[in-house]
């Protein structure tokens, strides 16, 4: 009898596990799992102000990289929004910049401090520097006009955890947008296949 129905769960069991049926998980922010309504407000207004601005600018209107200065660095923090459908295809953790003290965060536009610039970037030409692949960065407001001669860029280090580390901070930049190696690399996806530069907007 065991033996009977020990046979007759076996279809049962593989078709409840088997490869393929399980529903993908969107890797959301800790801040956001614990339905934070207001950081999931923040971002959906960001997107949508990003949305109208790329189609006053001729910027790419499909995706753009958002990331929120308020969430944790240990928490993930760096998104790829759909703008036309609100969702969030990928997200990953990123660095700001130590600053002048390095005790806590602050903003800046101005070269030697350091400083995370807050606003809108227009994401430029890849290349291979002293990180390897990394992406040009035009600021596109006063706030961060003076990205390419602070030599602002995205990149990738290895002091980047690839996963949250939430409550622990992860490493800091001279104020470039850090990612890891493998997020960069969902980064270049999408980018590789935009006909229209993608927008990238910091902000607090």
């Amino acid at each position: 009898m065991h033996r009977l129905l020990y046979v007759m769960l076996i279809p049962l069991l593989w078709f409840i596990f088997k490869p393929g049926t399980q529903k993908k998980k969107i890797n959301l922010p800790a801040i956001a799992v614990s339905s934070n309504k207001v950081f999931k407000e923040r971002l959906k207004n960001r997107c949508d102000e990003l949305l109208t601005y790329a189609k006053q600018k001729g910027y790419n209107t499909s995706y753009a990289f958002l990331v929120d200065m308020k969430i944790s660095s240990g928490s993930n923090r760096f998104f790829v929004c759909d703008l036309k459908k609100d969702s969030v295809l990928a997200s990953g953790l990123v660095t700001h910049g130590y600053g002048m003290s390095g005790d806590t965060i602050s903003f800046s536009n101005t070269t030697g401090s350091n400083c995370t610039s807050l606003g809108k970037y227009k994401i430029g030409n890849a290349y291979h520097g002293h990180f390897g692949l990394a992406y040009k960065l035009y600021g596109l407001d006063n706030t961060n006009s003076n990205a390419i001669n602070r030599f602002v860029v995205l990149h990738s280090h290895a002091c980047v955890p690839v996963s949250e580390v939430a409550p622990k901070s992860i490493c800091m930049s001279q104020g470039c947008p850090t990612v890891s190696a493998s997020f960069l690399t969902v980064l270049k996806s999408h980018l590789d296949k935009a006909e229209k530069p993608v927008l990238l907007y910091i902000f607090y």
